[in-house]
């Protein structure tokens, strides 16, 4: 933790994350309006002492808002990338672990997947399943399976070889204690440093799906649908946009500063 707030990155996405969870955790509490509520003679206001962040076309609050679509928003990137990881990583170590053709095949059919851009992927599993948050959760998960999967197995072929791996074996442990015990606490580094910047990979995606329709459905106040619920009237108002899409932008920035810092405080040399 000393080695991670030690650097001006580190720094500035705790400082971003922490404002982003608070939102996330008290947001509903402390709006000042219901994000529903209809103020039929103030709509497309901008900021002002009464509407801080201004309002909508229907006259909402935009604060409100926001801070109502905090935790949907976050829980989203959390949800989809800790199913992406958890399957992944499972992948990639079944992989490293088991070698020859077993490796062979799965890095394969891997390879395959990863050729399709992540967009792309998300889309086509998203017209698959149908719209809405869990079905555009479980087809984030599963566009960031392949990629976890190739670091977990980088990482898992690397520790396979060291000492005290080979010691475990010559003492004749199980395969199973070798993994839970040796294997995946020495490669549990870069997967968690991948699956941190990855967050905001999925909140942007989210965001994308959502302002496609594909994603949170009306009434939902996730910001991805926010953005593509008044972009038509951004000329009338820009602060209707610009709200939203600074909040994933700030979202998306301190879940990769962090990343970035926390890649740095496992492997020092990095920062040297």
């Amino acid at each position: 933790m000393r080695r991670l707030l030690s650097s001006p990155t580190g720094i500035a996405g705790c400082l971003l994350l922490l404002l982003v969870f608070v939102a996330a955790l008290f947001g509903p509490w402390i709006a000042p309006y219901d994000p529903q509520e209809f103020h039929v003679t103030a709509r497309l206001q901008g900021p002002g002492p009464e509407f801080l962040l201004g309002t909508d076309q229907y006259g909402r609050d935009l604060l409100s808002r926001l801070l109502n679509g905090a935790p949907a928003t976050v829980l989203f990137g959390l949800g989809a990338t800790a199913l992406g990881v958890g399957a992944g990583s499972v992948i990639g170590v079944i992989a490293g672990v088991a070698g020859g053709r077993v490796d062979s095949v799965i890095m394969r059919v891997l390879d395959g997947l990863l050729a399709m851009p992540e967009l792309l992927f998300t889309l086509l599993i998203v017209s698959f399943l149908g719209g809405g948050t869990g079905q555009a959760m479980l087809a984030v998960a599963v566009t960031f399976t392949p990629g976890m999967a190739r670091i977990a197995r980088g990482a898992t072929l690397s520790v396979r070889t060291r000492e005290y791996v080979l010691a475990a074996i010559a003492r004749g442990e199980s395969r199973a204690w070798i993994v839970g015990r040796e294997v995946l606490p020495n490669a549990l580094g870069p997967i968690i440093v991948e699956a941190t910047i990855r967050v905001s990979f999925a909140i942007m995606i989210g965001a994308t799906l959502g302002f496609l329709g594909l994603g949170a459905q009306p009434p939902s106040t996730e910001w991805g649908l926010m953005v593509s619920e008044a972009r038509q009237y951004m000329f009338r108002n820009p602060w209707c946009v610009i709200v939203p899409g600074l909040a994933i932008a700030i979202t998306a920035m301190g879940f990769n500063l962090f990343g970035d810092a926390l890649r740095d405080a496992f492997d020092p040399r990095r920062t040297r």
